[in-house]
């Protein structure tokens, strides 16, 4: 039995997939309220803040995949959070289950040094101190070694279905209403997307790789670090749109936040787009070198046709 927990997220949906397609046909989706993305998922409905629900949730279980989210609300982060990452360690532990931890960049220095497996903590923010807390607790049991510890750690997404990223609802998802796209605060720095099905599948591959625990990784990337320029340009030639867009300013961002509770709460993220975001994937690449990484063009694509096809 190889379980997700946070299981209605995209990522946790194509991990879902992927795991049934390509590993077993025993897939456990938890989270309050889960859906079935396979016919043969088993649903566990559970309150990750609770740890007995999470116990319970968790027995019987080979591998366990971490992939809750939470909306960006820093003060819920810095409660739930943590709590629910140790719930889920603690209860791992109790049932001798591998730990797949999937983990994003928010814990990185927000300037342009390339980012590898080895790249030092240095938060910005509150939401980057949690990010960097989480991390670390995982290392720390990773470190203890009762139980195979791996670390899947993700860039900034694009994709299908229900992505949540800057780039999918300022630059897609404006071109699918025929609007305007728009760049946040600079148009000229290099920038490292995931395909987030790329994501899933890599996550799958990993927690089925005996060799990979004990290890951080990261998710595998597509080479070519575009500007939002020429995002936005290869963008607007695929969904057959003018390549016009407007750059949002960081001081239009930051004067929004007086008023936006949306906005107040990404504002310590803007630093990282006035630099190159340089996310190294090698090290997964050299490990897995048959994982065929969707291109930009591809993705761009994939999500048009999917556009298409709802419409």
């Amino acid at each position: 039995m190889q379980t997700i927990l946070g299981a209605n997220g995209q990522i946790a949906m194509e991990l879902a997939r992927e795991l049934r397609r390509s590993y077993t046909d025993e897939v456990r989706l938890v989270s309050r309220n889960p859906r079935k993305v396979n016919d043969t998922d088993s649903l566990v409905p559970a309150n990750l803040l609770e740890a007995g629900q999470t116990l319970e949730a968790v027995k019987g279980s080979s591998v366990v995949y971490f992939t809750a989210g939470l909306p960006p609300d820093t003060e819920l982060w810095e409660a739930q959070f943590p709590t629910m990452l140790k719930n889920a360690l603690d209860a791992c532990r109790a049932a001798g289950a591998s730990f797949a931890y999937f983990d994003n960049t928010y814990m990185y220095p927000q300037d342009a040094r390339l980012q590898t497996e080895e790249t030092p903590f240095e938060p910005v923010g509150r939401k980057g101190r949690v990010r960097a807390a989480m991390a670390s607790m995982v290392l720390e049991e990773m470190a203890r070694g009762e139980i195979p510890v791996l670390v899947g750690r993700a860039p900034e997404f694009y994709g299908p279905g229900k992505t949540q990223s800057f780039t999918n609802a300022l630059v897609i998802e404006k071109l699918q209403a025929r609007e305007k796209p728009r760049v946040p605060v600079r148009d000229d720095t290099r920038r490292t997307l995931i395909w987030t099905p790329d994501a899933s599948r890599a996550l799958a591959a990993l927690g089925n790789a005996p060799d990979a625990f004990g290890q951080t990784w990261h998710l595998p990337c597509c080479d070519d670090r575009l500007t939002y320029r020429e995002f936005v340009t290869m963008a607007s030639e695929v969904f057959g749109r003018e390549p016009s867009y407007s750059v949002v300013g960081k001081w239009t961002l930051a004067a929004a936040g007086l008023v936006s509770k949306q906005v107040r709460e990404i504002r310590e993220l803007l630093p990282r787009y006035e630099q190159d975001n340089l996310f190294d994937s090698t090290k997964f690449k050299r490990r897995f070198p048959r994982f065929d990484v969707t291109t930009y063009r591809e993705g761009l694509e994939l999500i048009r046709q999917e556009g298409r096809i709802s419409a």
